[in-house]
């Protein structure tokens, strides 16, 4: 069954008042629901004003933005935004909310009933692992960056957006909670299937969240596709050293082992280890080099074989 557009762009343009080029230029490209698309580039590459526009912080210049095939220029701003999820950096939480108060900023302007909003707030604290017997009356000063980014992103969620845009949300965040925050995110998304469109400068987090990446410089679009294919097929030379930084294990570690599924036959998956399909490709070689096998047969969320991944497949990644 072929997926809804969930965002459209069509010809986009953006130029800043006093500009003499435009910071982003002709960006055409379709975003499927369901799915995350990571927005990647370097500082002033329009990853941002891209995303900015689409919740129409910004205006654009030229073209048109879609959402589920309606012109973002004809729906009312406050009914459209009320449909997106925003998150930025540390969350951008009031200091002076506490965390029940932060999550339930949205329902409370909504007009919801004090008891709609509490039972939310308790969802969502739940959805996003921050216990509501420690978390519910703290503020957030009194949070780590991680845990304002959860409540940041609980909010976001608060009245079941089918859109997420996240604007560099780990970026302050260090290493070992950003990752947790990552997988968190896609945690998440497995059991929403909401679209998110999330902007990024770094590389291995642009590949390890996104289905889809785009790559920007200079206001345009110079690839869009898997994670997979831009490491195998960049489209061009900016595009080849972006992701050429690191070594062949920093690949593997962004890549499912779904990247590399082949058909497999009746007795190999009776005979075959499983391994799961969010397994990374870094864990899969792994195991490959514990085991000694030549195949490990993948299974999907709900234990069903899909195919297999061959150890001469991932060799050849490290080619």
């Amino acid at each position: 069954m072929e997926k809804k557009i969930a965002i459209e762009y069509k010809n986009v343009c953006k130029r800043f008042e006093g500009n003499s080029y435009d910071s982003v230029k002709n960006v055409s490209l379709k975003v499927e629901e369901g799915t995350i698309v990571t927005i990647l580039g370097t500082s002033g590459s329009g990853k941002t004003t891209l995303l900015k526009m689409t919740n129409r912080l910004y205006e654009p210049t030229g073209g048109d933005i879609e959402y589920f095939g309606e012109s973002v220029m004809k729906l009312s701003l406050i009914e459209y935004r009320r449909k997106l999820g925003y998150v930025i950096q540390q969350g951008g939480l009031f200091p002076h909310r506490t965390v029940a108060e932060n999550i339930a900023t949205l329902p409370k302007i909504l007009g919801w009933s004090k008891e709609e909003m509490k039972k939310r707030v308790l969802e969502l604290m739940e959805l996003v692992q921050l216990d509501p017997e420690v978390f519910y009356d703290r503020y957030p000063r009194q949070l780590s960056g991680g845990q304002q980014q959860r409540v940041g992103i609980a909010r976001a969620l608060a009245v079941k957006p089918s859109v997420m845009l996240m604007d560099e949300p780990f970026g302050a965040i260090d290493a070992l909670t950003r990752e947790s925050l990552q997988e968190e995110l896609i945690r998440l998304q497995t059991e929403l299937k909401n679209t998110i469109l999330f902007v990024t400068h770094d590389v291995q987090e642009a590949f390890k969240l996104g289905h889809k990446v785009i790559i920007m410089d200079k206001g345009e679009i110079q690839q869009y596709d898997t994670p997979y294919h831009i490491l195998q097929n960049p489209a061009n030379e900016f595009v080849r050293k972006l992701v050429s930084t690191g070594d062949f294990y920093d690949k593997l570690r962004v890549l499912y082992v779904k990247t590399l599924l082949e058909p497999a036959g009746p007795k190999e998956i009776e005979q075959g280890t499983r391994i799961r399909m969010k397994m990374f490709l870094s864990e899969a070689l792994g195991l490959f080099l514990k085991t000694g096998e030549e195949y490990f047969i993948v299974e999907d969320s709900e234990g069903k074989p899909v195919g297999k991944i061959t150890y001469g497949k991932v060799k050849q990644m490290i080619a």
